[in-house]
């Protein structure tokens, strides 16, 4: 599915991962687990095509994404859920869900058809989808970018430190949207990204840690990280 072949990437001269590899297969959850500072949200960031100029390979099912600008990928099935959620304020809930299917050219009644899914997977956006995207509380933000990103994500889903600030209920519904996401999809890789790999709980199927932008493969320090 995902293959990262001695990924690199450097920001203002300084290197902040440093030879990435790993197989993320299909139908998996996985995390990445790392303190601040780490690398985990460059990773997400390099995957999209937000970091030019990287090192090493990114193949999505033996494709390089090298030759697929950023702005082509959720065209390949890739949602993005950001860590600072960036909702148009100007959009409701509704059309913000509905905004990356649309710009990369779906039908109106295909469009309708992801809507319902992703209710399905999410339903705490149901009665979300008439606010403002200014209107949401962070949390509520966060569960509406976990929906665009399923909108998007046909193939691969990242997830970038969905759980940071979660009130426990939205913890709560936010595993539980998880969960329904594997069921109703059981071919989709979701990469979520986390500080705290005790915030994650039963939901990975693999864990990866990074640590100084590097894999770490020590599980004694590995299970530092808390």
């Amino acid at each position: 599915m995902l293959t990262l072949e001695d990924v690199s990437a450097t920001i203002a001269g300084i290197p902040v991962l440093r030879g990435i590899r790993a197989t993320l297969p299909r139908g998996a959850t996985v995390a990445v687990v790392g303190r601040n500072g780490a690398g985990k949200t460059t990773l997400l960031r390099t995957i999209m095509g937000f970091m030019p100029g990287h090192g090493g390979r990114i193949l999505l099912d033996g494709q390089d994404l090298a030759s697929v600008p950023a702005r082509d990928r959720a065209r390949l099935g890739i949602g993005y859920a950001p860590e600072d959620r960036v909702m148009f304020p100007s959009f409701t809930v509704e059309e913000n869900l509905r905004f990356p299917c649309e710009v990369i050219g779906m039908g109106r009644k295909a469009v309708d058809e992801r809507l319902a899914e992703t209710l399905t997977i999410v339903p705490e956006l149901q009665p979300m989808l008439a606010r403002s995207g200014a209107a949401l509380s962070g949390g509520q933000g966060k569960m509406a970018a976990l929906g665009r990103a399923v909108m998007a994500g046909e193939r691969l889903v990242l997830l970038d430190e969905p759980f940071q600030g979660l009130a426990p209920v939205l913890a709560q519904q936010y595993s539980a949207s998880l969960h329904r996401l594997h069921q109703v999809r059981p071919e989709l890789c979701v990469v979520i990204t986390e500080s705290n790999r005790s915030l994650l709980k039963d939901i990975p199927t693999e864990t990866l840690v990074l640590e100084r932008g590097a894999l770490v493969h020590d599980e004694a320090r590995a299970a530092a990280i808390h």
